[in-house]
């Protein structure tokens, strides 16, 4: 019964969120196949921030929505795949773990970050698989997914990127998604709209902060010294996307 409350909420949040597009917003919004990437990543980041800031009830629900908007999703894309619905089976099931080993690190499994990584990044590779992918320009996954590799290094260590898979967004962290992302965003063409401005205002802002992450580096310590800012860096990363969908 809460499984199916929670997916009637996330239908009719959807249908909220497109019946204020605009026509041409809605003809160009983001396809399905990219929405369930990018609900894939905010569930992952749900599950980071409520292990890393003692499980609050509040991520605990922004954890179980995603989950909903994701399934959701996955019931109406036109087209599935098996590797699909296995993977989703799989991600859902390590980000169920992360929330049955309770709070602390005692009673993790030193190979969870290791696995979690590894389910989310089957998941997206599976959904890139899907026909009709090709030419997306699939900005907000990318951002959503540089979100997940800040939360890891805030809260579990280092995230394993697809290294497999140089030339997608899977295998790349901010050295190379940081400078595409820039591109595209500058590639807007009606640069007088308030809400590229907007748009670009806040990336910029959350740009310094994942450009401080550090990857390279296995210390765990950002470029500058300072302390990692994991819930600014996931509440601008959200806010950015959503801006981002609502637009085109």
């Amino acid at each position: 019964m809460r499984c199916k409350a929670l997916l009637r909420h996330a239908f009719f949040w959807s249908l909220g969120v497109l019946a204020g597009l605009s026509p041409m917003a809605f003809a160009e919004a983001v396809s399905l196949q990219e929405q369930i990437q990018i609900h894939a990543s905010r569930a992952t980041s749900s599950l980071m921030l409520l292990r890393g800031e003692g499980f609050q009830k509040t991520h605990q629900q922004r954890l179980d929505a995603d989950l909903a908007a994701l399934a959701g999703a996955m019931q109406s894309l036109p087209q599935g795949s098996a590797e699909l619905s296995r993977a989703h089976q799989a991600l859902v099931t390590q980000l169920r773990n992360g929330v049955s080993y309770g709070p602390g690190d005692d009673n993790v499994p030193w190979r969870f970050p290791e696995d979690l990584s590894r389910a989310l990044r089957d998941f997206l590779s599976a959904a890139r698989a899907l026909p009709g992918g090709e030419g997306q320009s699939e900005l907000a996954a990318k951002i959503e997914y540089l979100g997940v590799q800040y939360l890891s290094r805030s809260y579990l260590g280092t995230f394993e990127i697809a290294r497999e898979q140089p030339d997608t967004y899977l295998g790349q962290d901010e050295r190379l998604l940081l400078p595409a992302i820039d591109s595209e965003l500058q590639a807007l063409s009606d640069q007088s709209d308030p809400q590229v401005a907007r748009l670009q205002t806040r990336w910029s802002y959350l740009r310094a902060a994942l450009a401080d992450m550090n990857s390279q580096s296995n210390t765990l310590e950002s470029v500058s010294g300072r302390p990692f800012a994991p819930i600014t860096v996931d509440r601008n990363t959200r806010s950015l996307t959503t801006q981002w969908m609502s637009m085109y």
